[in-house]
């Protein structure tokens, strides 16, 4: 064999190698068409694709519904689609279109994404992945897919394609009547979270339920027991109520000066509703009001709680229409029907901002209560309640709540803990003493700006020195 020739042969074979590599990437590009028509018995290019959109906190409980009605099928299976970016911009059906043409979307390993359910636990949800199994008799092939504002995906989807109409509608169906009846939210405290791109794909997050004893919020006689009753006792008789036509929605205003113990309150309401969901908003996540309702009656018993509502009340920089956004919260507790079992729970530091739009919309909020400034014998309490690991006399805590009138519980927390900072700077024991000095100190005329951010109306009131007592 002379030299041409053999280097003809080398050249030839190299060729060949380069064209079943070729190949086998062409075939590995149609794995998706290929894999859905074996599946559902038919030309997957031939079949409608139908999308049901998923709002970014049910994914976790779609995920759930749809491995469990998966499972039903031992032999089903779950696959990745790859072919890089253009996958999160494609839909279904496009991948399926241009995989006749341009084949580019292979099978891989599904994309995974660990999602919270809980306070402490976390489920691995599936973000991008291809589910192909049987259902109610026939095959069924769904892509599963996490929201993805960076690729234009407000929302989660299910895309799903069956071999039959009547296979997709009797899965969706059972998919729906599982979303309607089961969540992970269920019972649960959560707040809404705005993300980077807007409400519609911000998060949920968990939180333990606070679980605070009666003695623990300190208010004069009888308050807390009044906003409990009407917040959480009335669910105890929502069966009577329903069966003589009476609302069992409700609404209840907290209304106070700043560092009353509104915010306190609220958790010992929370505390109180073992079972029920509860969804908390503050600042610009008011503006997801309309979704925290819808969540609210899916999910009752449940409680609605809106901080601060004074701040949004003219606010129109958050809502879509040019009403400001406290009527945006009127309209969603109006929107939820009387036998609801659904407290709003409302707190304001200025309730003459609230009054107007109030008025306007009777019966939204059925009760306000007024969070006053702490009373001699409450800042008694409040000082026993903060300094309960301290040895401060009976006497000490009498006085300190003489000389403090005007403040408020915050004033009272951050005294106690002025008074240990002192015993620790001294490297002392905490007593009467370090006590003394913190309500000399917080109650001078330089720290008017201190009492002023810590909610006291005695901003601008010296206090007598203690001196020698």
């Amino acid at each position: 064999m002379d030299e041409k020739l053999g280097k003809f042969i080398d050249d030839f074979a190299a060729l060949v190698q380069l064209a079943q590599a070729g190949n086998h990437k062409a075939t590995a590009g149609t794995q998706l068409l290929e894999a859905l028509t074996e599946h559902l018995g038919l030309p997957a290019e031939k079949l409608a694709v139908v999308e049901e959109q998923i709002p970014p906190h049910r994914f976790v409980d779609a995920d759930i519904v749809l491995a469990e009605l998966a499972a039903t099928d031992p032999q089903g299976r779950l696959v990745g689609i790859g072919g890089g970016g253009q996958r999160h911009h494609a839909s279904l059906s496009d991948m399926v279109q241009q995989s006749q043409l341009f084949p580019q979307f292979p099978l891989a390993q599904p994309d995974f994404v660990n999602m919270a359910v809980g306070p402490d636990t976390q489920r691995q949800a599936v973000a991008f992945g291809l589910r192909l199994f049987s259902y109610d008799g026939g095959s069924l092939a769904v892509l599963q897919r996490a929201a993805d504002p960076r690729a234009g995906r407000q929302s989660a989807a299910l895309e799903l394609v069956a071999g039959t109409a009547e296979t997709g509608a009797a899965f969706l169906a059972e998919y729906r009547r599982r979303m309607d009846s089961q969540s992970v939210l269920q019972g649960q405290v959560i707040s809404l979270t705005m993300g980077e791109y807007g409400p519609s794909s911000g998060g949920v997050t968990f939180h333990h339920r606070p679980r605070l004893k009666e003695q623990e919020v300190v208010l004069p006689s009888g308050l807390l027991q009044k906003v409990a009753g009407h917040v959480v006792g009335i669910a105890s008789h929502r069966q009577s109520l329903r069966e003589h036509g009476q609302h069992l929605k409700r609404g209840v205003l907290l209304y106070g000066p700043p560092g009353t113990g509104k915010t306190h309150t609220v958790r010992y309401l929370l505390g109180q509703g073992g079972g029920t969901t509860a969804i908390l908003l503050s600042g610009g996540s008011l503006a997801r009001i309309s979704e925290a309702a819808r969540i609210a009656r899916a999910l009752q018993p449940s409680m609605v709680v809106l901080e601060d509502c004074d701040l949004i009340a003219e606010d129109r920089s958050f809502g879509h229409g040019p009403q400001p956004l406290l009527f945006e919260v009127l309209d969603a507790m109006d929107g939820l029907d009387e036998d609801a079992d659904v407290a709003f729970v409302l707190t304001t530091n200025r309730p003459d901002l609230l009054e107007r739009a109030l008025a306007q919309r009777p019966g939204r909020v059925d009760l306000a209560v007024e969070i006053p400034l702490p009373a001699l014998a409450e800042r008694t309490g409040l000082l026993r309640l903060y300094s309960r690991h301290a040895a401060f006399s009976p006497q000490a805590l009498q006085s300190a709540a003489e000389r403090t009138a005007g403040t408020t519980a915050s004033f009272a927390r951050e005294l106690v803990r002025r008074a240990v900072l002192t015993a620790a700077a001294a490297d002392e024991a905490v007593a009467d003493a370090h006590l003394y000095a913190a309500v000399d100190e917080l109650m001078a005329d330089t720290e008017s700006l201190t009492r002023s951010l810590l909610g006291s109306a005695a901003g601008t009131v010296p206090a007598q020195s203690h001196g020698q007592q």
